[in-house]
């Protein structure tokens, strides 16, 4: 039976060019290129909480990458590197190729040198990624700079991983169709790497979707001090999540689901041109949806009126399993 240190260098060991010192020993070793500072961030994924143990090993390499470099976006960071620490319940050899596969495979699309970590047995799977990030001094895109009459903006389409989990626990019923085009935004979501970027300059505060838009868009106006309006008809849907907006448990997918990993920003309407140039750049479609107001909170009109939101986004802490 092959040992830790074997099964690390079979499946989590790459060569580096970036860095000064990868996979291999105590520490590594890396530099920061001048006129430029760190982005860092971690994300833990739990079998059972974030994903179900059944899930392709592919699928969940790549959403465990996939959340932090969303982190990065969201702060308009360039990936450099990122390090994975995994407690594994045995040394599964076809597990192990095919979630490195998708852990190295979305590394690589966006040149990020994975040099450390650490590698254990445990009763659950379990991961942590930490990633990190440059950004040119000063450039940072922040949660804390919405000022009221900023525009707010939400990239691709809002709901449709939540409607997939929601088809998968049998609380909403897609078709077919339906389902194969939500089920990879579930599973291999795309971090918004280059939108994130081209932000730079341009927003004026930003986050990605991960726990639900109304809780990740309420973050940026609790860390501003601010108040935002905004049209549900507004909101950029998928055609299957407008097909099922009218039930009770999609609307919450589309208001409060995560794993959306879009990003929401906020810019001055003498930006609209600019974003909406960027986004025609990418190929990326982007929405604006409502502005920022002086007070507090976030309120949701639909037809004129305010609706009452019965979720927010996921809490960890909170009542709801995300998936069993």
């Amino acid at each position: 039976m092959p040992g830790e240190f074997d099964l690390i260098a079979r499946h989590f060991t790459r060569s580096v060019k970036r860095a000064r010192l990868g996979v291999g020993d105590d520490c590594a070793l890396f530099g920061c290129t001048p006129g430029q500072e760190w982005a860092i961030t971690t994300d833990m994924l739990i079998a059972g909480r974030h994903f179900l143990p059944s899930d392709g090993p592919g699928t969940i390499g790549h959403k465990a990458m996939a959340v932090n470099l969303s982190d990065l976006a969201a702060m308009g960071a360039a990936p450099r590197y990122a390090l994975l620490a995994i407690a594994l319940p045995s040394d599964d050899e076809k597990f192990l190729r095919g979630f490195a596969g998708g852990f190295f495979g979305l590394a690589q699309k966006f040149g990020v040198e994975v040099i450390g970590g650490d590698t254990t047995r445990g009763g659950l799977l379990t991961l942590s990624v930490t990633a990190l990030g440059e950004i040119p001094e000063g450039q940072a895109l922040r949660r804390d700079g919405a000022r009221p009459g900023d525009d707010v903006w939400v990239s691709g389409t809002l709901g449709d991983a939540a409607l997939a989990l929601a088809h998968h626990q049998r609380t909403v019923e897609l078709t077919t169709d339906e389902a194969v085009a939500c089920f990879p935004r579930l599973y291999v979501p795309t971090p918004r790497i280059e939108l994130g970027l081209a932000l730079r300059g341009v927003a004026t505060a930003c986050i990605d979707v991960s726990d639900g838009f109304a809780a990740d868009l309420g973050h940026i106006l609790e860390r501003s001090g601010v108040g935002a309006e905004v049209a549900f008809e507004a909101l950029p849907l998928s055609a299957a999540a407008a097909a099922h907006q009218h039930e009770p448990a999609a609307r919450d997918c589309i208001l409060a689901g995560g794993d959306d990993y879009e990003l929401v920003f906020t810019a001055p309407p003498d930006r609209r041109a600019r974003v909406e140039a960027i986004a025609a750049a990418l190929a990326l479609p982007v929405s604006r949806v409502g502005g920022v107001v002086a007070g507090a909170g976030l309120v949701v009109t639909r037809a004129g009126a305010a609706m009452a939101l019965q979720h927010r986004g996921f809490d960890h802490f909170g009542d709801v399993e995300p998936q069993a």
